[in-house]
């Protein structure tokens, strides 16, 4: 039908997992641009978002419901849990920035939410960076591993992660997460 706007769909729509201390939650879909800003564009950048932007490795910063993870030296994965369902989305606002390149990703990426206090030893299992509390503190994010998928992973909470992946990688990270939260070793 010309003109319905379709709710957007997960590959991992009412999916559930859980194990000893954790449990496994897809998150509902949300606006997300991959941004990339040289030295000169992040003051207008900062301006536009009303957000300032991480500019250490393993860092974020959240302010209302935009969060900007440090991907790395000039670049940013940005996340709104509004889905631009009726904020302007993230790309327009930053619409006439010189030296940017602001490409939403929001149909590209799911994430998935594990959660408990067993969340670090599930996600280790298959990711080879030190994520215990100490070096990967809560508001950390990069990217890395999980086994054989690129992820970025953001810890939330002290025993939350957020895990964004390709969605054509989704079914393979839920399986791999799922397969570590029933394994006796967590």
């Amino acid at each position: 039908m010309a003109g319905t706007n379709l709710p957007r769909m997960s590959p991992l729509d009412g999916r559930y997992a859980s194990g000893p201390g954790v449990t496994l939650t897809p998150l509902a879909p949300r606006q997300r641009i991959s941004l990339r800003a040289d030295a000169q564009s992040l003051e207008a950048v900062e301006a536009k978002l009303g957000l300032a932007l991480p500019m250490r490795p393993k860092t974020s910063t959240s302010e209302g419901d935009i969060s900007a993870l440090w991907i790395g030296p000039d670049e940013w994965l940005m996340v709104s849990n509004d889905d631009a369902g009726g904020a302007e989305s993230l790309p327009a606002r930053l619409a006439g920035v010189p030296g940017i390149s602001a490409v939403d990703v929001s149909h590209r990426n799911v994430a998935i939410a594990v959660e408990g206090p067993a969340a670090e030893a599930v996600i280790a299992a298959g990711c080879p960076q030190d994520i215990r509390l100490g070096g990967f503190p809560v508001g950390a994010a990069s990217r890395t591993i999980l086994s054989k998928a690129e992820i970025v992973l953001w810890r939330t909470g002290e025993q939350r992660f957020e895990v964004e992946c390709w969605r054509s990688f989704a079914d393979y990270v839920w399986t791999f997460l799922a397969e570590a939260a029933r394994s006796p070793a967590v």
